[in-house]
């Protein structure tokens, strides 16, 4: 078992919505690779919160097996937020109500995703173009919820309309209990680079807690938006993909052999939290991120996803390693 570091960031830690940090490196939400194990890995190593992978609040509502299987969780992984999306205030509303029933410590609504099947729905960084929906759904999950509620959002919907500022002004005055900006606009996706003097912006225009979000892709950069930034903390997300040792202060090991316990790690976690046959396509995705920057990665990538087990994909990497 790996032990939570504890004072991978500079002291004093934070406390966000109620929840004490023990460090000021977060974990995202990123679907397809925010489940139980990963979580669990980055609060190993160090990180101060995790959030879920974002969760419907229809299928929530409805009752759907694939959305309550999302909110799976253990007490190693705590403090964990649930992310909520969707664009119904009432059904938002439902969703949280049975989110509070559950042992987790927050719930965040999500404001920012620029996906399509997401947007296309109302929901996700569409919701910056209708602040008063948004505020409606902030009200609405504020008054259902008896845990913090936090709003992640983004720049804007585009270079010419960026409204973070007001948003978060917005999301304050709505009873949101920190926010989370990601510097990019809607238009720009996941391309082209955060604008972090608009996460200080926010940070300096509202009065509750914020997290910076956008290219942490290191401690050192983390440590250095911080700063920059004067955020609570800070939210890593696709930097943290194969690379979890960043919680930790440490470099990716530049070996396999140095990457192997953790990844055994990773995929023990997943035998005992997942229900591998059916999400054995995630698991060895999850694993491939973890052979970026090798010598004869792609080599490596291509029979970790000929393998069929976990199993498999241990010894498959024991002997490249």
């Amino acid at each position: 078992m790996f032990r939570i570091l504890q004072g991978a960031s500079p002291a004093p830690f934070p406390v966000v919505g109620r929840l004490h940090l023990q460090s000021r490196l977060v974990l995202a939400p990123l679907a397809g690779y925010t489940d139980l194990p990963f979580r669990l890995l980055c609060r190993e190593l160090g990180a101060g919160l995790v959030f879920s992978e974002m969760v419907s609040s229809h299928g929530l509502h409805q009752g759907q097996k694939k959305s309550a299987a999302m909110l799976q969780s253990v007490p190693e992984e705590r403090p964990l937020v649930v992310q909520l999306f969707g664009a119904e205030p009432d059904i938002m509303a439902a969703a949280a109500a049975r989110i509070c029933e559950l042992p987790v410590d927050g719930i965040d609504l999500n404001m920012g995703c620029p996906v399509r099947k997401v947007t296309r729905r109302g929901a996700g960084a569409a919701l910056m173009s209708e602040p008063e929906r948004a505020a409606a759904i902030i009200q609405a999950v504020c008054a259902a919820s008896s845990l913090p509620v936090s709003v992640k959002f983004r720049s804007g919907r585009d270079a010419a309309h960026l409204n973070a500022v007001s948003f978060a002004r917005m999301a304050e005055d709505a009873g949101a209990a920190f926010l989370t900006i990601h510097g990019r606009t809607w238009a720009q996706a996941f391309g082209g680079q955060a604008d972090w003097s608009l996460v200080r912006a926010v940070r300096e225009a509202v009065r509750i807690p914020v997290i910076g979000n956008g290219d942490i892709d290191s401690f050192a950069t983390a440590q250095e938006r911080l700063q920059a930034s004067a955020c609570a903390a800070v939210m890593v997300g696709r930097g943290a993909l194969g690379n979890p040792w960043l919680f930790a202060g440490r470099e990716r090991p530049q070996t396999l052999a140095g990457r192997l316990p953790l990844l055994h790690r990773y995929l023990a976690l997943c035998e005992a939290y997942l229900p591998v046959e059916r999400v054995l396509f995630r698991i060895r995705n999850q694993v491939c991120r973890f052979l970026a920057g090798l010598n004869g990665a792609a080599t490596a990538r291509q029979k970790v996803l000929t393998c069929t087990t976990t199993g498999d994909i241990g010894r498959c990497l024991d002997s490249l390693a």
